[in-house]
């Protein structure tokens, strides 16, 4: 069936979203920047935050960023509805003295960021972006655009090749720049001149890879839709469409839009899900409310956190990697992600409240459950379930190419799961 105007129209956008987004620091400043535009008032941490019924709020640490709406219905013990998200992806950071090379080459030195599948990241052109820390004291995004390219050894000099190709993370994997002296070139020189800054007054930098190619629809009737970074932006971008979408009519509920940096190494970080920022943001939400200790603690009970991320859809060439019954189509809806070991969040009260949330907004969902044979990774669910106590459900998406530099969507499935998100946030 020919996915919808409005299924193409959101994932267009979400190129445009993820061409923004090559890291996390862009990311947050990309949220911030469209939420922003549509309304909101961009907060910082050092200063005092307003307390208006009707007021919604942007506030960005680091490579993380909250948002949310207070309407004009809430109270002290009003309860939240949190899309949580991540805005890291699997790949490459530059480490310090990146500057390398041989045999004429330059080379980038980098180190594996979180759990890439390596031989993806082969024969693309990528790019190098992240923030710089200035000795005036700013902090600026950096982006160069098509630098990089990880060139695969030709077959001729590996007969095996296609008999099993391994890489070694340290040797194989520091792409090529350009060509010259590595004691005579500065690859920071690079990345500062995109950001039109002195490359001496560089003080500290975090700069990842990202494949510099847009995200692209194709397929029989559009069904496909191809990008790097889906895991998480495609959360992300959904939990901004909906929540400029829902901010006008949110009752009863604060709807908040959390997206977390660093899930793909395990959330612990100031700026992670298992830090403290969503609980330092919602405690001075309530505070504005007049809400104490108590006042707070009846609001996360009436509470929900919808922990958003990629899930797997069943692979036609590899179906006896999945369960023999459950079996999620890309293309068929969001899913519902279930884990009998709480690698997953999901109950069944959640289970019900999800359904409840997809028959308002007119969605099919699906369910997800690992082969018991491969089991599953985590998400923030269980983390933020953890530290909170708020009722946790983990959803998402099925795609296929997870944790490749360019990852395969359901076209309709990235719009469906904005629809259900925007019933979520209105309460």
């Amino acid at each position: 069936m020919p996915v919808t105007p409005a299924a193409l129209a959101h994932a267009s956008d979400l190129a445009d979203f993820v061409a923004a987004s090559p890291s996390s620091y862009h990311a947050a400043e990309e949220v911030a920047r469209r939420l922003e535009d549509g309304g909101f008032t961009w907060l910082s941490e050092a200063d005092a935050w307003p307390a208006q019924p009707g007021g919604r709020y942007v506030v960005v640490r680091d490579g993380a960023a909250i948002a949310w709406v207070v309407p004009a219905d809430a109270t002290a013990t009003t309860p939240v509805h949190i899309l949580g998200a991540h805005t890291d992806s699997p790949g490459f950071k530059l480490k310090p003295k990146p500057t390398t090379g041989s045999h004429g080459w330059l080379q980038a030195g980098v180190e594996v960021y979180g759990g890439p599948l390596l031989n993806s990241w082969l024969d693309r052109e990528l790019r190098l972006a992240g923030r710089l820390a200035l000795a005036d004291g700013r902090v600026v995004l950096a982006d160069t655009g098509a630098l990089l390219r990880l060139p695969q050894l030709a077959i001729h000099l590996d007969r095996g090749a296609n008999n099993g190709l391994t890489l070694d993370k340290q040797v194989n994997t520091q792409p090529v720049w350009g060509l010259g002296d590595p004691t005579a070139e500065d690859l920071l020189a690079e990345l500062a001149a995109s950001a039109d800054v002195d490359p001496r007054d560089i003080r500290g930098f975090d700069a990842v890879v990202a494949d510099s190619a847009r995200g692209a629809v194709f397929g029989k009737d559009d069904a496909f839709f191809a990008s790097g970074r889906l895991d998480d932006l495609a959360s992300v971008h959904a939990g901004v469409v909906a929540l400029l979408a829902a901010a006008d009519a949110a009752t009863g509920v604060i709807p908040v839009l959390a997206a977390f940096d660093h899930e793909e190494l395990g959330s612990e970080s100031r700026s992670g899900a298992a830090g403290p920022f969503l609980e330092d943001v919602l405690e001075r939400v309530y505070e504005q409310l007049g809400a104490d200790a108590a006042d707070r603690r009846r609001a996360y009970a009436a509470s929900w956190h919808l922990s958003s991320d990629v899930g797997h859809s069943v692979h036609p060439n590899y179906a006896h990697k999945h369960d023999p019954v459950v079996q999620p189509l890309l293309g068929s809806g969001p899913i519902l992600k279930i884990n009998a070991n709480q690698r997953y969040a999901t109950d069944a009260v959640g289970a019900a409240a999800w359904a409840a949330w997809c028959e308002v907004s007119g969605v099919a969902s699906q369910e997800f459950v690992s082969n018991n044979a491969v089991p599953c990774g985590s998400t923030i669910g269980p983390i933020t379930a953890t530290r909170l106590g708020i009722r946790t459900v983990d959803i998402g998406i099925p795609i296929l190419s997870m944790h490749s530099a360019r990852e395969l969507a359901g076209v309709s499935d990235l719009h469906d799961l904005s629809r259900v998100a925007e019933a979520f946030f209105a309460g």
